[in-house]
């Protein structure tokens, strides 16, 4: 078994997974990590991504089946704490995250293994440093918070928290020679379809942020998940600069 499993929360789109396959078999993934499709049952693509893991010649692609469909970042959470006890370290990538550079997730484990508890994003030919909109975060870390994504939200504002946990506990690395590129349809890599017209619309932005907010101003938000892990970490990290938030694109 890998020490990484990156976590794909994936609807309607079994011809995004065909491309994450050819990538990783691309960048020489397969030794270093394995890939997770978090599916739902009701989805009218289910039998395709069955068929798709059915199809790979090794057994390093699998499926966490959930009853119906729900929003990526509950989905992500769930399969998350599913896995935290199997794995040193889980990943986050969306059906448009493509891996470039060759032995990513190497470095990826090997970075985590240095920060022991930690979090690890890299170059999304997008965001770049501002936003890991792909990461990976030592098990530990989703076994102290319960979940992988700190904020409650649903969709959007996920990378936000996740680096403001990153920075505010001084866990967080980012790999700028390492590529995972983000072919997201705002700059012009993919065709806007029904579920990025849905998570990127002005109703999900507004309940989404209304959410990152509450929980990055809340003592039992932001500054406790900080507090859990800085005790993984064995102590304080000194960070106290204000949280400075980039406009999501997931």
């Amino acid at each position: 078994m890998s020490d990484l499993a990156v976590i794909v929360p994936t609807r309607g789109r079994p011809a995004n997974i065909h491309n994450v396959l050819r990538a990783w078999d691309d960048t020489d993934a397969w030794t270093d990590a394995q890939l997770v499709l978090a599916i739902d049952a009701d989805d009218i693509n289910y039998g395709d991504y069955v068929k798709i893991v059915e199809d790979v010649d090794h057994h390093n692609v699998f499926t966490v089946v959930h009853p119906k469909w729900m929003q990526m970042v509950p989905k992500l959470n769930r399969t998350a704490t599913m896995l935290a006890d199997q794995y040193f370290a889980l990943g986050f990538a969306g059906d448009d995250h493509l891996p470039r550079t060759t032995h990513w997730a190497r470095r990826y484990v090997e970075t985590l293994r240095e920060l022991r508890h930690g979090i690890v994003y890299c170059d999304d030919l997008y965001q770049g440093p501002k936003l890991p909109t792909q990461w990976a975060m030592t098990s530990s870390i989703v076994n102290a918070l319960g979940r992988m994504v700190p904020a409650p939200v649903d969709h959007l504002y996920c990378d936000n928290a996740v680096l403001d946990l990153g920075k505010r506990t001084n866990c967080i690395r980012y790999l700028s020679d390492v590529v995972i590129e983000h072919m997201h349809y705002v700059v012009g890599k993919a065709q806007k379809d029904s579920t990025y017209a849905r998570v990127n619309s002005n109703q999900q932005y507004r309940v989404d942020g209304r959410a990152y907010r509450r929980w990055a101003g809340s003592r039992d938000g932001l500054a406790l998940d900080v507090r859990r892990v800085q005790r993984l970490r064995g102590g304080t990290s000194g960070y106290t600069s204000r949280v400075r938030v980039h406009k999501p694109t997931t």
